[in-house]
């Protein structure tokens, strides 16, 4: 199956539509590592639909959107008219541009991830930071759907990720998990810093609404584990790098 045959879920994700407690405790993570920067110029490599995009303006941002998605660029420009329709991995944009950079679950849906991290650090400042949010290769579920026989089945899929790569790559090639390791060597050669590098755990507020009490339950608890060894199977990894 070709990238134009699958369904656009498959190959570009789904952005968040709605603003949940998941979103708002990212925000809050991306604001802390940003000091400063958030008050200058930043770019969304991958907005969506623009919530990071407004959410990020009303803490003082002057805040860019970048979407591949025509129809998410165009659905975006309801909270922004700085929305631009093109690929991250060719940047339309003059390097030493920007404080901050957000790239929220989106290298993983990239032709090449490599070149859109390194568009991503040819624009920022000196000093500016990329804010990196991503899969886990060692969370239990694959959240993006298998193609299993030339059929895509979307939702969680549990134990793909833990498969051989070669295996895991046929049933899920519209996605790509990282290891620490893969993350890593994607910034071999560039002019970083590495500020933070940690896994996270998810909010889980799909559970949380269809099961109350024993979802909230099982949130505290797993975030808990984010501060254990068994981080190592969060949802997904969170990297903040500076360009120096």
């Amino acid at each position: 199956m070709t990238q134009t045959e699958m369904p656009k879920a498959a190959l570009r994700g789904e952005p968040s539509y709605v603003w949940r407690d998941g979103q708002q405790r990212r925000l809050e993570m991306i604001l802390k590592f940003a000091d400063e920067r958030i008050h200058g110029n930043i770019l969304e490599n991958g907005c969506g639909v623009g919530m990071y995009v407004q959410k990020m303006a009303e803490a003082g941002g002057n805040v860019t959107g970048l979407e591949f998605d025509f129809d998410r660029a165009h659905d975006a420009k309801n909270v922004s008219d700085k929305i631009i329709n093109a690929a991250g991995e060719f940047l339309p944009l003059p390097s030493l541009t920007f404080d901050l950079i957000l790239s929220h679950e989106v290298i993983e849906h990239v032709s090449s991830d490599r070149s859109a991290i390194a568009e991503m650090i040819r624009v920022l400042k000196v000093g500016g930071r990329a804010v990196i949010f991503c899969p886990n290769r060692w969370y239990p579920f694959e959240t993006h759907g298998i193609f299993w026989k030339g059929k895509y089945y979307f939702g969680n899929k549990l134990f793909v990720n833990y498969l051989p790569r070669f295996i895991r790559d046929k049933l899920a090639p519209h996605v790509n998990v990282y290891t620490k390791k893969d993350l890593a060597k994607l910034f071999d050669g560039l002019s970083v810093k590495f500020i933070e590098r940690k896994i996270i755990f998810g909010a889980y507020d799909n559970i949380i609404a269809r099961f109350g009490f024993a979802g909230k339950f099982l949130r505290v608890l797993l975030q808990f584990l984010e501060k254990t060894p068994l981080k190592i199977f969060g949802l997904s990894h969170f990297w903040v790098v500076e360009k120096i």
